[in-house]
């Protein structure tokens, strides 16, 4: 496994991150959703080893504490905006973080930048939003990373730059031993490129799995409130009534339990099933 999350705890005040686990398989691209507090950026420090937590995380097999120096050495992150000093050029970048990395290629570092049109005479201060998301990746390629970290590695870009974010991730991976945990808010990105969907709500992992098996699990349905079983109206996710009729998700698996020609009924998607859960308030 490339990524191996068990039984992930941490409380704070006001939230509870619940015994979070999942699993990534060498060489796919997982997606890591949830609204904003459901807990992705608790799991993603964990992950990082930025944060206490109870449980165990294992990255390429190695635990993230107990191995700490290797792991960092075997995983590159991209996060909201570049953690190098600002006044510096991407040439002095070179020097700068390649001390921190045994495997570093200032060769390949180079060829990275001028394959992403980013100037080595350039200071960081100066890099827009994209650039400085492309000066991450340049630095996680060359030191060898088998795992890239994405935390909304996509939010506040245009569509020409997400779309060759989405080429340059997508031949990263090629290497069947190369990795990708991508946090966003993002569906169609995720619908491009993810192999794997895993769901936060509330601090809890909805669902964990296959993106083609999320995205073939549930129906929209709607329809008469007052034609659904008393007894199965517990297996309605999200539900939201108005006046008699009625909207929510549901597992494709018990809709065989309900006269399907009295409901409407539309395949969900990613976004969907997103709202509709955030919706529930037994999750």
């Amino acid at each position: 496994m490339a990524l191996s999350v068990s039984n992930l705890c941490k409380e704070y005040s006001d939230f509870k991150l619940d015994n979070v686990s999942f699993h990534l398989p060498k060489g796919y691209i997982m997606g890591l959703v949830g609204k904003n507090g459901a807990g992705k950026s608790t799991t993603i420090k964990s992950i990082l080893n930025i944060t206490d937590f109870s449980g165990k995380i294992l990255i390429d097999g190695k635990d993230n504490r107990v191995d700490e120096i290797a792991v960092k050495q075997s995983e590159g992150v991209v996060v909201d905006n570049p953690f190098f000093p600002v006044s510096f050029t991407l040439k002095q970048i070179d020097k700068y973080v390649g001390s921190f990395y045994d495997n570093w290629d200032s060769d390949k570092y180079y060829t990275l930048l001028k394959k992403f049109s980013l100037s080595k005479d350039k200071k960081v201060s100066e890099l827009s939003r994209g650039m400085g998301v492309k000066l991450q990746l340049a630095v996680a390629l060359s030191h060898n990373a088998k795992l890239l970290v994405l935390d909304e590695p996509t939010s506040g870009l245009d569509p020409v730059a997400r779309d060759e974010l989405m080429d340059i991730l997508m031949e990263y991976i090629e290497d069947s031993e190369n990795s990708i945990l991508f946090s966003t808010h993002i569906s169609s990105d995720l619908e491009k490129i993810a192999d794997y969907i895993t769901i936060i709500s509330n601090g809890k992992i909805f669902y964990s799995g296959e993106k083609d098996t999320l995205l073939s699990k549930y129906f929209i349905i709607k329809g008469d409130y007052r034609k659904i079983p008393e007894s199965f109206r517990n297996k309605l996710v999200g539900i939201r009534k108005y006046d008699d009729s009625f909207e929510a998700i549901i597992d494709k698996e018990n809709c065989d339990k309900i006269d399907k020609s009295q409901f409407s009924l539309e395949n969900a998607k990613i976004d969907d099933i997103l709202i509709y859960t955030e919706r529930d308030s037994r999750l």
